[in-house]
């Protein structure tokens, strides 16, 4: 027995004798871990080799390459934007700075119905210019819709839907992460639910997630949600509503939308959403129109437009949404680019028909917005929201936050500030200021919610085992710089930030390091 004792302690020896000599390439030292699972902060420190957290604890023994104290800071797992559009902004600006600012070292792409259609060509793009994001993506409805039966409002017939059937599962198979479904961008509007019930089966086979934009977020918002929730129902796989927010004439109603997602939930099914936290949305200004009168696209638009009856019958029908949406002026839709006049970028509505010489009524506002789209649409913010609502979502357990941006091309246009700030602005002024929401949860939203629903393998916590994406932040000078009216301001308080254990941001500093990878989806066959 004796022997036995001694025996043992003779091994513990040895262990921590190999524990005090063991090296790493990188040390976090005398942080406060936030492990992304929700639990409360705790010091301690980091040890990383080549891609992965080794260690987690009390390393003051051991050595490394680079250490990197983070005393009084925050050691948090990469934050992970489950909402973005960065197709066609790669190549602009690979650094992905506001993403690496703002904290986000993982971007899924795709969303709101709208990604590329060949996942495995589109991957190799990534691979070949390397970004400094991971990058996981779905594969969109409309983009599946258009390659089939282009832009028209047509329902497609058995072969068809094989078709579409046919890209979605072939996506699954390169490596998508799930379906997405941009219900009020054309061709989506023109689909009915059995089409998008039948596409996202195609993507359940895969283990993969339907994510939507839904059909309406504003005076119809229960019907779209119980659409969405149905669709996950009949195909057997978990829901994800894309910018869970709710505009006019449905102000307040943020709690009975969130029981609809609970009482989906207690039924069994795998239902969650996400959100960017600003009182304002942002898409193009064709969501204004008539949905007939974007059947066929474009061209088929103007030719309509220039028709004197169908003119006047588009004027007829905006003007009677605006009175049933309670609204006087289009005051609140504000343009963000416009490539055909950037001269309006940055002016609402109500002050370019004023602007033009006309008086500010619906009509005229109506007519205004027809010039717009006549000189090919443009991308808008629209002041819509209601505070309230917003930390009514914030505040809910399954809530992400999200950014809904692309890759922001450093002063091009008015964007929206989420682009540049959306969690920086949760741990800022919903954390911080406001106490509406714990630090530890805030983080929680970002990091492992994500991950879990996404099936992001050894990503979004700090555990021994996991891949280094990890940042580093001050929680008391955190703050997001972007503005509305001054859009173009990188998030502040990031003093460090890994992607796949690579130094990304030092000492506040992008240095320009592109070490993100692509991420797979667990249907992914490898060929």
């Amino acid at each position: 027995m004796i022997k036995r004792q001694l025996y043992t302690i003779f091994i513990l020896l040895i262990s921590a004798g190999c524990s005090a000599q063991q090296h790493f390439d990188i040390i976090l030292k005398n942080g406060k871990i936030i492990d992304g699972a929700g639990n409360p902060w705790f010091y301690g420190d980091v040890g990383i080799s080549k891609d992965k957290i080794i260690s987690i604890g009390d390393l003051s023994k051991s050595k490394a390459d680079k250490i990197i104290d983070a005393s009084s800071l925050i050691i948090a797992p990469g934050f992970i934007d489950v909402h973005t559009h960065i197709e066609g902004d790669e190549k602009k600006t690979p650094t992905a700075d506001n993403f690496i600012y703002d904290g986000v070292t993982t971007v899924i792409t795709g969303n709101c119905g709208t990604s590329n259609i060949n996942i495995s060509q589109y991957f190799k793009f990534l691979d070949s210019i390397k970004l400094s994001v991971n990058v996981a993506t779905l594969i969109g409805h409309n983009d599946v819709r258009e390659a089939v039966l282009g832009k028209a409002a047509i329902t497609p017939n058995a072969v068809q839907l094989q078709k579409m059937q046919a890209i979605v599962e072939q996506a699954m198979r390169d490596g998508a992460v799930g379906f997405s479904t941009g219900l009020i961008y054309t061709p989506g509007l023109y689909s009915k639910t059995p089409e998008v019930v039948a596409l996202a089966k195609a993507a359940a086979k895969y283990h993969g997630v339907y994510t939507s934009h839904m059909r309406n977020e504003s005076d119809k918002i229960f019907e779209a949600i119980a659409e969405a929730i149905d669709i996950g129902r009949q195909a057997n796989m978990p829901v994800e509503i894309s910018h869970f927010k709710v505009g006019l004439p449905n102000w307040n109603r943020s709690g009975e939308m969130i029981a609809m997602v609970e009482k989906a939930r207690k039924e069994g099914l795998d239902v969650t959403v996400d959100q960017y936290p600003y009182t304002a949305s942002s898409t193009t200004l064709n969501v204004l129109l008539p949905d007939w009168l974007q059947d066929g696209g474009h061209d088929s638009v103007l030719k309509r437009l220039n028709n004197p009856l169908i003119h006047q019958k588009v004027v007829t029908e905006m003007t009677g949404d605006m009175k049933r949406r309670t609204r006087e002026h289009f005051d609140y839709a504000v343009v963000a680019h416009c490539d055909g006049d950037p001269s309006i970028n940055g002016k609402n509505i109500m002050q370019i028909t004023v602007a033009k010489g006309r008086e500010a009524t619906i009509p005229n506002e109506i007519e205004t917005i027809l010039d717009i789209t006549k000189i090919g649409s443009a991308s808008m913010v629209f002041h819509g929201l209601n505070e309230a609502d917003v930390i009514n979502i914030l505040q809910y357990p399954l809530t992400m936050v999200a950014s809904d941006s692309g890759i922001r091309l450093f002063g091009a246009g008015v964007p929206h500030p989420r682009g540049y700030g959306s969690n920086a602005r949760v741990l800022a002024y919903y954390v911080r200021e406001k106490n509406v929401i714990r630090l530890e949860d805030a983080i929680r939203k970002m990091t492992s919610l994500p991950a879990q629903k996404f099936h992001l393998t050894n990503r979004g916590l700090l555990q021994p085992g996991m891949f280094a994406d990890i940042v580093i932040f001050d929680a008391n000078t955190v703050k997001d710089q972007s503005t509305f009216e001054h859009p173009h301001a990188y998030s502040t308080g990031f003093k460090y930030v890994l992607v796949n254990g690579n130094i990304t941001v030092d000492n506040f500093k992008h240095i320009g390091t592109r070490k993100g990878v692509i991420l797979r989806g667990p249907g992914y066959q490898q060929k």
